[in-house]
Formats: C-alpha cells, sequence, structure tokens
C-alpha cells in the first residue's frame, strides 16, 4: 500500500461530508461514496469497474439507509491506463467519469470530465523552467507505455524548438510489468550509465508513482557504490502524475540525493476544515473504511494483535492513539496535494451539476401537486448537460470550471523538495504554471534553495561552456546542436549575448568594438581646421598666400624696373595673382563639406590652375617668339604682344571653365557620408558625382603643363638675358611631379587623408612654380639691384 495515497481517500470522506453537512446544496438528500482499488493491473481495472456499477456495496459514512443504492458518477483514476480502461466501460453507459491524474489527453472519449489542466500546460511550464535556469542538457525518464510516448514525442518537439537537448532518453517499464528481478536489475544497470556524464545535473522524470518507487529502490539495492558515484548533485524534475513517496521506503541513503527535486504538482489549495478534520482520524472512526488498518500499520511502522500471526519483532502494537499529524511527509502529507484537491473538486462538481439539475427541475418542471422530482429515478446521464456548463466557487475561494474540452481551467504548482537529516521532507510553493498568464511561469526565487554541493550556486547541465559575448556557436559534427565549439566573431560582426548562434554585422554608422562584443558609433571624420594635419596645412596656405602678396607688392613697387617689364608684366600680374588664389582655394578643402563648398572648390581649383598654367604657356611662348624676332628679317615680330598673351591665356582658361560648367550642370560634386572606407569613422566627403569629369579637368591642366613644359624645355638654351625658360622648366617639372605623384597617392588614400594630398598637391605645385619663377626675380630686385639694368637685360653672351 502506498500511505500518500490514503489522502486521496481521506478527501473524497471530507468532501462528501462537507457535502452532507450543507443544506444549501442538496436538501434532503445524502450523498454515499464507494471506493474501489485498482490493483495498478489492467484486467482488475476491468473487473473492479463491472463490480461497480452491478454490485455495489451499501458504505455511506456516518449514514446508514435501507434504500437502493443510486450511481451518479465515478471520479477516476489517477494513471492514463486506468483512466482509459474504466472509460471503456463507463462511456457505453453514458456514466459521467471525472478523472483527478494529471497524463495526456486521448481523443474521443465521451463522458470524460478532467479535474486537471491540459497537459501541454505542464509540457511549457517544463520547458520555460529550463529556459529560466539555462539547463539545455537534459536527461529525459519516461514511463515505457502510450503516455511515455506521448510525454517524449510532444517534449522532444518543444526541446527543438526552445533550444535544449535531450542528452539521452530511457524508458522506464511501467509498474505493471516490474514483474522479474533480473528485468529491473538489467534496467536499473542501464539507467546508471547516463549517471556517469558529469555535464548532465538536470533529469526529467515521467512516469507513475509505484514505478518510480520500486525502479530507484532497485537502483540503491544493486548497486552499493550508486549512490557515491551519482550524488555530486541532480536535479531532479517531475511530473504531476509523480507523489514522491520513494523516500519512505529507502533506508541507509544520503537524501541530498533528491535534495533537488522540483515538482509539478496540479494545483491545489487548503479548503477549510481538512485539516481539523485529519486531526479528529482515529483508528475507530469509520469501521466501512477497509484500507484504515493496513494504512495504520505501515504507516506508523507497529502491528495489531493477531493471535494466529506472531508480533514482528521490529515492530511495536499499535496503541489507537497516533496521530496523522506527527507522520513524516514521505508517508503522510497533512497538506491537500493537488491530486486529493481534484478529487475534492469532483465531488463538489458532480453535487453543484446535481443541485443545478434539481432546481431547474423545480422551477421548470413541477410535478401535481407540488412535489418534487423523486431522485430514485435519476439516470447517470441526465448530469451531463450541468456538468459541462458547470461553474461555482468551492469552500476554498477558487473558482471551478470546464472550457469547451472538459478540462478543468486552472494551472501547476511549482514546488522544491526539502529534505531533512532523518528523511523527513517538506515541500515550498516556488512558482506556478498559469495558463491565463500566457505560456510563461512564475517564479519565486527567493524561495528557492539549492543542495549543499552546489555552494548555493545555480548548478549548470549543458553539454558545452556558454560561449561569451564576442564568440559564435560552432556546432560539432555528429552531436546535437546543443554541442558546440566557441569562435570569435569574423571581423566587423559582433555578438552581445551568451550562447548566440551567429555574429551580426553592425549598421553602416556603427562598427564592432575590440572584443567584438557590442557595436560602437563611429565618429565623423574630415580635415577640420582644429586638426593638426588640418592647422599645418592651413597655416601653410596662408604663409605662401602672403609671400605671394609680398611677391605681388614687389613687382608693383618695381614695376618700371626692366625685370619686371620683361616677358609682358601684365602676363606677370595674372600669374601672380592666379597663384594667390590657388593657395587661397586649398582653404576650401578644410572644415565639413557643404553643398556650396562641394560645388565650387573642384571648379574653382581647376578653373584657377589653368589660368596659372595658361600663363606660365603664354610667357614661354613668349621668350621663344621674342628670340626669334630678335633675328634680322623675322616676321615673327608681328606675333610679340599683348594680344597673343592674352589669346592664350583666355582661351586655355575658357575651355577649362567649360568643362567644369558641363561637370557642374551634369553631375555636379555634393556632400556625402562615406561609412565603408574606414573602420571607425564616417567619413564627411565631397562625392566627386562624375568621377570622370574630374578626372577630365585634371587631365587638362597635366596637357597645359606637358605643352608648357616641353616648350620650355626646348628654349631652355637660348641666351639666358633673354628668357625665363630654365626657370618655367624647373617649375613645370616640379609641377608635373606632384600631380603625376598624386593620382596613385589620392586614390590609395581614405578620408581626410585624401583631401589632406589634395591640398598638399595645390601648395606644393603653386609653390613650385612661385618659388621658381619669381624668387630669382625677387633675388635681383632686392638683393642685386645692380643686375636691373636694360643694358644687363640685352646683353648676349658670345
Amino acid at each position: 500500500m502506498v500511505t500518500k495515497f490514503y489522502q486521496h481517500v481521506l478527501a473524497l470522506a471530507f468532501s462528501v461530508n462537507e457535502i452532507n453537512e450543507n443544506p444549501r446544496i442538496l436538501p434532503n438528500v445524502t450523498l454515499g461514496l464507494h471506493v474501489c482499488d485498482s490493483y495498478f493491473n489492467e484486467r482488475m481495472a476491468y473487473r473492479t469497474t463491472l463490480d461497480v456499477l452491478f454490485k455495489l456495496h451499501r458504505f455511506v459514512p456516518n449514514y446508514e439507509c435501507g434504500s437502493q443504492k443510486s450511481l451518479i458518477s465515478i471520479i477516476g483514476g489517477l494513471g492514463p491506463d486506468i483512466s482509459f480502461h474504466m472509460a471503456d466501460i463507463l462511456s457505453l453507459y453514458k456514466i459521467p467519469q471525472l478523472t483527478y491524474g494529471s497524463f495526456p489527453p486521448e481523443e474521443n472519449v465521451s463522458s470524460f470530465y478532467r479535474m486537471v489542466p491540459n497537459e501541454a500546460h505542464q509540457y511549457m511550464g517544463v520547458i520555460r523552467l529550463l529556459q529560466h535556469f539555462g539547463w539545455t542538457w537534459v536527461g529525459l525518464f519516461a514511463v515505457d507505455d502510450e503516455s511515455g510516448d506521448h510525454f517524449l514525442q510532444a517534449l522532444e518537439a518543444l526541446f527543438s524548438e526552445n533550444g535544449i537537448c535531450s542528452a539521452f532518453t530511457q524508458r522506464i517499464p511501467s509498474q505493471a510489468r516490474l514483474i522479474n528481478i533480473t528485468d529491473m536489475i538489467d534496467t536499473a544497470t542501464n539507467i546508471y550509465q547516463p549517471f556517469t556524464d558529469h555535464r548532465i545535473s538536470t533529469y526529467v522524470f515521467y512516469g507513475e508513482t509505484l514505478t518510480v518507487m520500486w525502479l530507484t529502490t532497485m537502483m540503491f539495492l544493486t548497486d552499493p557504490e550508486y549512490q557515491e558515484n551519482t550524488s555530486s548533485g541532480k536535479i531532479w524534475i517531475v511530473t504531476a502524475q509523480i507523489d514522491f513517496t520513494v523516500i519512505a521506503l529507502i533506508t541507509g541513503w544520503d537524501p541530498e540525493f533528491f535534495q533537488g527535486t522540483v515538482s509539478f504538482e496540479v494545483h491545489s489549495n487548503e479548503p477549510s476544515g481538512f485539516q481539523a478534520y485529519l486531526h479528529n482520524i482515529k483508528l475507530y472512526w469509520e469501521e466501512g473504511d477497509s484500507f484504515l488498518n493496513d494504512f495504520w500499520e505501515q504507516a506508523f511502522h507497529c502491528s495489531f494483535p493477531n493471535h494466529n500471526v506472531p508480533l514482528e519483532v521490529d515492530k511495536e502494537v499499535c496503541t489507537r492513539d497516533e496521530r496523522l499529524h506527527n507522520l513524516f511527509g514521505s508517508v503522510f502529507e497533512t497538506r491537500m496535494t493537488g491530486h486529493s484537491y481534484s478529487i475534492f473538486n469532483a465531488v463538489h462538481t458532480v453535487a453543484q451539476a446535481l443541485h443545478t439539475m434539481h432546481s431547474s427541475r423545480s422551477n421548470h418542471d413541477p410535478l401535481a401537486g407540488g412535489k418534487k422530482p423523486e431522485w430514485k429515478n435519476l439516470q447517470p446521464w441526465q448530469l451531463h448537460q450541468f456538468l459541462q456548463s458547470i461553474s461555482f466557487n468551492n469552500s476554498a475561494g477558487e473558482r471551478v470550471h470546464f472550457n469547451n474540452k472538459m478540462e478543468m481551467v486552472t494551472g501547476f504548482d511549482i514546488m522544491k523538495m526539502v529534505i531533512f537529516p532523518n528523511n523527513s521532507f517538506t515541500k515550498v510553493k516556488v512558482g506556478r504554471v498559469d495558463p491565463s498568464e500566457g505560456q510563461d511561469i512564475i517564479l519565486n526565487e527567493d524561495r528557492i534553495t539549492w543542495q549543499r554541493r552546489f555552494n548555493q550556486v545555480l548548478p549548470l547541465s549543458v553539454c558545452s561552456d556558454s560561449c561569451h559575448a564576442g564568440y559564435q556557436k560552432k556546432k560539432k559534427e555528429g552531436e546535437k546542436f546543443c554541442c558546440y565549439d566557441c569562435v570569435p566573431c569574423p571581423e566587423g560582426k559582433v555578438s552581445w549575448q551568451q550562447d548566440m548562434a551567429d555574429c551580426y554585422k553592425c549598421h553602416d554608422d556603427q562598427y564592432a568594438s575590440r572584443d567584438q562584443d557590442q557595436c560602437m558609433s563611429k565618429t565623423l571624420a574630415y580635415l577640420s581646421y582644429e586638426d593638426p594635419l588640418g592647422i599645418s596645412l592651413g597655416l601653410v596656405a596662408v604663409s605662401f598666400s602672403i609671400v605671394t602678396v609680398l611677391v605681388i607688392g614687389i613687382f608693383i613697387k618695381n614695376k618700371d624696373t626692366p625685370i619686371v617689364k620683361a616677358n609682358n608684366r601684365d602676363l606677370t600680374y595674372i600669374l601672380l595673382f592666379s597663384l594667390l588664389f590657388c593657395f587661397l582655394s586649398s582653404l576650401l578643402f578644410l572644415g565639413q563639406p557643404g553643398k556650396v563648398i562641394c560645388f565650387l572648390r573642384q571648379s574653382a581649383f581647376g578653373i584657377i590652375f589653368s589660368v596659372a598654367i595658361s600663363c606660365v604657356l603664354a610667357k614661354t611662348i613668349i621668350v621663344v617668339l621674342a628670340f626669334m624676332a630678335t633675328k634680322p628679317g623675322s616676321r615673327m615680330r608681328m606675333w610679340v604682344g599683348k594680344r597673343l598673351t592674352n589669346s592664350i591665356v583666355l582661351s586655355c582658361s575658357i575651355i577649362q571653365a567649360g568643362i567644369c560648367v558641363l561637370w557642374l550642370a551634369t553631375s555636379p560634386p555634393f556632400p556625402d557620408l562615406d561609412m565603408q572606407s574606414l573602420i571607425e569613422e564616417i567619413i564627411a566627403e565631397c562625392n566627386e558625382g562624375s568621377v570622370t569629369m574630374f578626372y577630365l579637368v585634371l587631365g587638362y591642366m597635366g596637357v597645359l603643363a606637358i605643352i608648357s613644359f616641353t616648350v620650355a624645355f626646348l628654349a631652355r638654351k637660348l641666351p639666358d638675358s633673354f628668357n625665363e625658360a630654365k626657370f618655367i622648366t624647373f617649375s613645370m617639372l616640379m609641377f608635373c611631379s606632384v600631380w603625376l605623384s598624386f593620382v596613385p597617392t589620392y586614390l590609395s588614400t581614405k578620408g581626410k587623408y585624401m583631401v589632406a594630398v589634395e591640398i598638399f598637391s595645390i601648395l606644393a605645385s603653386s609653390a613650385g612654380l612661385l618659388g621658381c619663377i619669381f624668387f630669382p626675380k625677387c633675388y635681383i630686385i632686392l638683393l642685386r639691384p645692380e643686375l636691373n639694368t636694360r643694358e644687363q637685360l640685352i646683353r648676349i653672351k658670345s
């Protein structure tokens, strides 16, 4: 006898007595009860069900009646096999059957009412519990029957959907099949093996109470080292079918083994008066209770005197004064369990249905003479329509009603077992599964205590250690997805949580941190005036601009001297002013690019430089023509003059201006943000619009420079006194060298350094023109004025 199950009988008797003592429910009607044992056997379940239907015994607590008994409904059973076997017979007679055990549903079972919630809620509760504590490597034990098949199929599917893996799946023979000791030992040996895997700390157990009790007992009895090898800390998660009784039958073992048990139980509450009812139970409380003697002997470990059987040595004589409240919880729980609470609600459900039926008949179908209907003609099938719509508040203050699947609308309680050294235990409610609040569980972690072996630290049950942020999981070949290696995220990608399957690329305006565990905002980068490089280039540009202004001032002050008049004075002024604007144009490239700046700066730079190079070209041509015009009879003299130089400068500049106008009209430059080129910076730049037009502008300047260099090179050996050809040659050589090196350097740099390369090229080439062409003249004007004479300039080398 399982002593804890005796509370089911007491809950039934308590409920019947409570209804019989309440005149508002069924006045002048007494409910009776009859308790039968299925013996956990299918054949006996059928036989007992038939006996109840056709050979009902008289057993009415505290009431004797000679009238014929009337069966109105049956409550049972605890497990799926017994319940469905009973339903095979009861459904034929449409007798209401109210089950109080939690097990998978079976389709097309008529006359079947579940006093417990749907099993699916329990499955999701297990999943959420595992997810909450991060247990992803879990062992599964399931009874080897149809309900176990359903459990494994449902849970394995949920495991895959929620990132949990079953480390192993072990089927356990049901209690009815444990008939051979050899088979039991073989099964125990198979179960022992998974416990050697220290990665598994959590086990989900689905089965029957007796199956677990006997099997666990055999495991301890057959392997003395089992306890030592497997007591390193285990978390047991048992389902609502199991009433934890195993402790009562095992002696000489470490109770810490089951200290981590977390059980799902059908929701229960404590009806008022139940504790007083238990407290008043004595051995002689009811003669009709045939279970009491057996329970009393086993629960209190005593024996009643029997002259035919000698008293066992280790047992005392039962005194009849023992009290249920003195028993350990492993033997008998005084707290109403979930199964007992379901029985309590089942009795009240039937009573309320009878009350509703009676009230309905009295109000709508009164008999002649004002008599109320007789109960003796009541048939069980007539109760169905009232059971299906039942809704009431029980004496515990909770609402009782069914859903459209004839399942009680309630939830599951999550209990944590606390075991004491003397093998007694208590259960602490640490949470609940409430279907009305979605699929999440409600946990009170402050009430959860772990085993001493865990040192009050959350136990782990994982196949592989967690991958920290900055890493991603890489599946191991041939193993389940919960077993993986941790590899760093690829460059440019991040993972910000533990155990991420993939690393993710940051948004364009972000970049991966050094540890690749977060995305950092990129900074806006451009060549600003506050930047050291920008300050340096700006100071150089201003300095050269000042120098150019000073040269202009020197030339204007000495405008009537021969060296200034030589080679076209107006052309010299144009060249100097264009060089001044060249230096100043470089300042357009500093600071954050705007719409107007981007629109103007490349075009202004191209046109100004074209004017400067055109002036140099004109100067070179004038030198050649001037020398040729000095020859007797030369016709070149007519070409020497301002008209030619102005034409050269104007025509060359107009061509460049036309290119720039076409560029600005078709695909002008515009402000843009380059988020890809640099990892940690967003480049604020001017998008050139049409790259072809940009390089066409540079190419045109290059053509002018090459022509100027070629003409000057050819005229370099003309008499020094007549020309600047040598100086122009050096200046154009420097100019071409700068801009030839500009192109590959410009293309190979990014961000502000690209802008710095262009500014440097502008300054270097402009400074080359200024230095090579004008510094020698300034030297003569300021330091060698004796050379600045007409006679000196027209002297011809012999």
